[in-house]
């Protein structure tokens, strides 16, 4: 019997490497070419010209957020009625699956929200990647639960049946993911991070996908950050509230084209058949649940098997999120670095038309992506030269394409946050005073904030110097029972 290991062995691009098509090259290339002659405008043409990395810059991401508005508009349109299951339709069990490792403070609280469930799991998993803090004394307290053998799943718990526990050696969130899911036989598998709390209709409406698509292979539920009482954590939620409904708009859009690329495993859904035959969770990557889809997506284009990749506006759930300015740049850092060794490992998808809209869109702009943090800073940095240099003359016109920029971002902006309204049902921390004050300010705060994290996440890849990190829970640790 093929193990899991041998399967990623034949998947995964990394460990069996596919020929790279010469529109891979040309369109990288080009990317790297263009910074450097955008860049070079600064020391050789006068006036706006001078700005051209901004200028493309902005162009760009305005571009995008076309994209997004033109794909999301149908959620202003009624939404039509939940589809109607007959008794013949096949209800999928539902298994989830919490990896934590020393997460001790978070997992009551974690835990009771899934069983709390409208339509609970049919087995909650929690698979113990080697914890050493008191996850043990805990899960004896809270649930009567007992360690365990390594590598063994416990009996169910006494007060709740569906809950049980599988001890495995410290190995990273991967690998104790790969073989918790190879223990399981529940239909769907659904991952969920130690701090990350489901509202109550969730489950359900990740299980009502699941039952009324077949070909539904994975699915993202739509994250809301929390972050803390603390003053930079207020400010920190603030910003990557706006940040969250943004990116979920975008998964959405991205999906109307069959090209959704990011599930967060924070709250994602597979098919377990599905995940076992293009070899689970790869351990080497720092974002394993972003570089899985791309298998997903491989496997389905090789096989011909049409599978379907999708956000699920119905199933919300709040995670918690950096609350500091070392913590958000060190999880920035780790989600860019990830996205590269990602991209990279799948270079042969770009520009490939054999992968559809996938390979002819998606994949390009994700190439591009890779350098549009460093096109934002160089923008920056230039503009502060200008100012400092006492060149107001030059600077004035740039100033105003900023203000233009900011002007359609805020219109976007307020449109999105409509559009989410719509879509999720969520309202919450959305007020649209708050929404202006935060359009104004992120381009000159939170969005250099990303790009500082981004460039982080390149110099970690060229380096070497790959790590996970650890992040202190600021929102919900310690709120359990």
């Amino acid at each position: 019997m093929t193990s899991i290991s041998q399967t990623l062995a034949a998947q995964s691009p990394r460990l069996t490497p596919r020929r790279v098509p010469a529109s891979a090259y040309l369109i990288a290339g080009g990317v790297l070419i263009l910074f450097v002659a955008l860049v070079a405008q600064a020391f050789f043409r006068t006036g706006l010209a001078s700005w051209s990395v901004g200028i493309v810059y902005i162009a760009y991401d305005t571009a995008l957020l076309i994209f997004t508005g033109t794909k999301t508009w149908q959620l202003m349109r009624p939404a039509p009625p939940p589809a109607q299951t007959s008794a013949t339709t096949h209800r999928p069990t539902l298994g989830v699956i919490i990896a934590a490792h020393n997460e001790a403070g978070v997992l009551g609280i974690t835990i009771d929200t899934l069983a709390q469930q409208s339509d609970p799991p049919d087995l909650i998993l929690i698979a113990d990647d080697g914890s050493s803090d008191d996850t043990p004394a805990e899960l004896l307290r809270l649930y009567g639960l007992t360690p365990p053998a390594l590598g063994q799943i416990s009996d169910p718990a006494p007060g709740l049946p569906t809950l049980r526990w599988l001890r495995v050696p410290h190995g990273g969130k991967a690998r104790a993911l790969n073989q918790a899911i190879q223990l399981l036989d529940t239909d769907v598998v659904l991952t969920v991070d130690a701090d990350t709390l489901l509202d109550p209709p969730a489950l359900a409406a990740m299980r009502g996908a699941f039952a009324a698509e077949p070909a539904l292979v994975a699915a993202t539920g739509v994250l809301t950050p929390i972050c803390g009482p603390s003053l930079s954590g207020r400010i920190f939620q603030w910003f990557q509230t706006y940040e969250y409904v943004r990116n979920f708009l975008s998964r959405y859009a991205w999906m109307r084209v069959d090209s959704l690329l990011l599930i967060s495993g924070a709250f994602a859904a597979f098919r377990r058949d599905a995940l076992i035959a293009v070899g689970g969770f790869d351990p080497a990557c720092l974002v394993e649940d972003y570089e899985l889809i791309h298998r997903l997506h491989r496997h389905s284009t090789d096989k011909g098997l049409g599978w379907k990749v999708r956000v699920i506006g119905a199933a919300t759930a709040r995670t918690d999120a950096p609350a500091s300015l070392m913590a958000f740049l060190r999880q920035r850092r780790r989600w860019f670095g990830g996205y590269l060794q990602t991209q990279y490992w799948n270079r042969d998808m770009i520009g490939n038309p054999r992968f559809g809209s996938l390979g002819t869109a998606q994949m390009p702009v994700k190439t591009l992506d890779t350098l549009q943090p460093i096109y934002g800073i160089a923008a920056f940095i230039i503009l502060g030269v200008l100012v400092l240099s006492g060149k107001f003359m030059l600077a004035w016109p740039i100033l105003l394409v900023m203000i233009a920029k900011i002007i359609f971002d805020l219109a976007y902006h307020l449109w999105s946050l409509r559009l989410y309204a719509r879509w999720t049902g969520q309202r919450e921390g959305l007020g649209l005073g708050w929404a202006i004050i935060a359009a104004i300010l992120e381009p000159f705060t939170f969005q250099l904030l990303r790009h500082a994290g981004a460039t982080w996440g390149w110099w970690m890849v060229l380096t070497g110097r790959e790590t996970w990190g650890r992040q202190k829970r600021t929102a919900i640790e310690g709120v359990g029972r």
